[in-house]
């Protein structure tokens, strides 16, 4: 295992790892630092908390020099959220370098102060999303990037997904001729591959397997049957006593529905998603941050910015397009060698999915929770039982049943008629019992009467 101290660093550098509490390099810091060093393109894929950001933060501080008046570094995220948390990292270098600058360019922000600021100064690194910094270099002319030498594209998959390389591509070819390019990334889908190669010169590629970064995650499935995610988020929550529990959702109304369910049970809650306005995304990032509550709804973009040791628990209502990013979900916990656990709440339509990440290596626990504690379930896949069947049968028919006019109070209503249902099926087993034990004495005495 190689140390910090074999990529001949300078001693900013080195006082830099000092600060921020580092012993030894992970392994994409190991494969991406000397690189970067020597100047090399670079294409690093690793998943998510195993150090991306300090594997190019770190050479970075290293090769910039503050005595130069002018941009050395451009750093881009695609989300505002993420762009901060880099910042905050980087913003560190100026505790062993002061006279470095390093500037955030995110939409939300003060854009007439950062353009105001620009005529009077450079930053030596830049970082933002693509379409601020495309912004106040193409069509403003403010921010001076066309002789960095440096662009480090995080998140690349992600940039992608959200049609954000295009802002890139925009500004990627009017910087330094020999630009030296580095992108990384959780994935490389094949629509990312064109655009690396028009601008990287021979890059090296560094991919970390999943077995050299394997958190203890337990993948519980959960089935919502045909109830709301909220309704079995509900039933679940008594279930497990998180200290930071992160709820996926795959649109920004569903984590919003989610949100305010949560609310409405007193429960301390943050919702982070894109259609929150900037004030609100600020201050849901602030209490991510500070940790003041226990439960975090989110989308998989706006998550990609939460960087947090302290997740117990994933919920994963329902499983993304792209299954890639349902490790990402799950990756969330189980942070600095933890134990965590990720369950995934399922409907019918995500057979597909479920299989798929089966065969992808996935082992999932199948259980439901119940007032007396959860209950393990037959392994997916595997057919119920018929009286199962029927009684999910008479459940369905109360769930997708459709009401003319909603009237107060019809999920209360609803709820009773499913409970009458569980308990009519209780008396049921329990008349059937009696007539068991009924009929075994009748034998008994029969028996014992013939014997005589």
């Amino acid at each position: 295992m190689k140390k910090f101290t074999d990529f001949n660093l300078h001693k900013k550098t080195m006082r830099f790892i000092e600060i921020n509490g580092f012993k030894t390099p992970t392994p994409i810091q190991e494969e991406a630092i000397p690189a970067i060093l020597k100047g090399k393109d670079v294409i690093g894929l690793s998943k998510t908390g195993t150090g991306k950001t300090h594997a190019y933060l770190i050479p970075i501080m290293d090769r910039v020099d503050s005595s130069k008046k002018e941009v050395q570094a451009v750093i881009t995220a695609p989300t505002r959220e993420l762009a901060s948390q880099i910042f905050d990292k980087a913003k560190r270098m100026t505790e062993v370098d002061p006279a470095l600058s390093v500037r955030l360019y995110v939409g939300g922000k003060d854009r007439e102060k950062d353009l105001k600021q620009l005529k009077t100064s450079q930053p030596h690194i830049a970082i933002g999303t693509p379409g601020r910094i495309r912004d106040l270099f193409l069509n403003e002319g403010a921010l001076r990037i066309d002789k960095a030498p440096i662009l480090i594209v995080d998140e690349a998959d992600m940039t992608l997904e959200y049609g954000f390389l295009d802002e890139i591509d925009a500004f990627a070819g009017r910087m330094a001729e020999n630009l030296q390019m580095a992108a990384f990334s959780a994935t490389m889908p094949d629509q990312l591959k064109p655009f690396l190669k028009k601008y990287m010169h021979q890059p090296v590629t560094f991919r970390i397997e999943e077995s050299r970064f394997t958190p203890e995650i337990t993948h519980v499935l959960v089935p919502c049957y045909h109830h709301t995610y909220e309704e079995v988020i509900r039933s679940i929550l008594p279930g497990f006593q998180p200290y930071v529990c992160l709820i996926f959702a795959n649109t920004r109304e569903t984590a919003h529905e989610i949100a305010e369910d949560l609310r409405s049970m007193k429960l301390p809650v943050t919702e982070l998603h894109g259609d929150l306005e900037s004030r609100k995304r600020k201050q849901a990032m602030k209490e991510i941050q500070l940790g003041i509550n226990s439960y975090v709804v989110a989308t998989d973009l706006a998550a990609r910015g939460i960087d947090l040791d302290t997740v117990t628990h994933v919920i994963s209502c329902g499983f993304p397009e792209d299954l890639e990013f349902y490790v990402h979900r799950a990756g969330r916990t189980a942070r600095a060698g933890s134990t965590g656990t990720c369950y995934a709440l399922y409907k019918e339509g995500d057979d597909a999915a479920i299989r798929s990440l089966m065969k992808s290596g996935i082992r999932f626990e199948h259980r439901r929770y119940r007032a007396n504690g959860w209950q393990d379930l037959h392994p997916y896949g595997q057919k119920r039982l018929k009286k199962d069947d029927e009684i999910e049968k008479q459940i369905a028919m109360i769930m997708t049943k459709k009401n003319t006019k909603v009237k107060p109070g019809y999920k209360k209503k609803r709820a009773a008629q499913i409970q009458q249902i569980h308990r009519k099926k209780k008396r049921e087993f329990i008349r059937s019992k009696i007539k068991e034990e009924k009929l075994a004495r009748y034998k008994e005495t029969s028996r014992k009467e013939n014997k005589e």
